[in-house]
């Protein structure tokens, strides 16, 4: 495993001062509005992206822009490969599904599950919070407008909440009490968009398709870019992005 910093303002293991919150940062439309409403409940963000062998490579210029954008203290990107394992589309030669339906998108787990994603991800965000001294680390899972991911699920939140102070030294010594926190959980992707208008998000410089062309430009038929396009639609704005269809 390899860890690099994208943009740092501090030695990388120097503890933070004051409140503190690790944000995993995709640089998609989810995860950016997160950070933004982390960072308006007065939290010095630590932002965590990670490259696990992700077709969808893009994502990751898109942190970076995020990052840059919203003033993070640190932001650093760790690179696994769970393209080594597949089993999914999002990380081996699988077709990504297009032009599904939402009533097809709200049943069962599809193609695009990458097994124990966020576990991983969660697991390297709560080795960050504890190096940096950060009990609060930021997600955004979301439950309602979502494509059936079982690590989406506010009982998995709790689960892994629960596991963070048991498997951790802060958490068993008892210096830290560590809170997942999920803000856009319960909310539709247009409630989610307009409140990162509210505050100051800039969607032009996210990212969300699974399946873009050679040069970046989103599909628009993944469900990724459906989700994102209905609730552009639904909240009356239109979306920044330009799609290929």
């Amino acid at each position: 495993m390899e860890t690099r910093a994208s943009a740092t303002t501090n030695t990388p293991n120097a503890p933070s001062r004051g409140k503190s919150a690790v944000i995993l940062l995709s640089g998609g439309l989810d995860s950016t509005t997160t950070a933004a409403v982390a960072k308006s409940e007065g939290y010095e963000l630590f932002a965590l992206s990670v490259d696990y062998g992700q077709r969808h490579r893009f994502e990751l210029e898109a942190a970076a822009r995020v990052a840059k954008h919203l003033g993070v203290k640190r932001h650093e990107t760790v690179r696994i490969d769970l393209a080594r394992f597949g089993h999914s589309a999002l990380t081996a030669d699988i077709a990504v599904p297009k032009g599904r339906s939402a009533d097809e998108m709200g049943h069962g787990i599809p193609v695009t599950y990458v097994p124990a994603r966020n576990t991983v991800l969660l697991s390297l965000a709560l080795a960050y919070a504890e190096t940096v001294e950060a009990a609060d680390i930021f997600l955004g899972v979301n439950a309602i407008d979502y494509s059936g991911y079982p690590d989406c699920r506010p009982e998995y939140i709790a689960a892994f909440e629960r596991l963070a102070n048991l498997a951790t030294k802060a958490g068993v010594e008892g210096t830290l009490q560590f809170k997942i926190h999920t803000p856009l959980i319960t909310m539709t992707k247009a409630e989610i968009i307009r409140r990162g208008t509210q505050l100051g998000v800039d969607y032009g410089l996210t990212y969300s398709c699974y399946d873009p062309d050679a040069s970046g430009k989103p599909c628009g038929r993944c469900d990724a870019c459906l989700l994102r396009r209905k609730g552009f639609a639904e909240a009356g704005m239109t979306d920044p992005l330009e799609y290929s269809n």
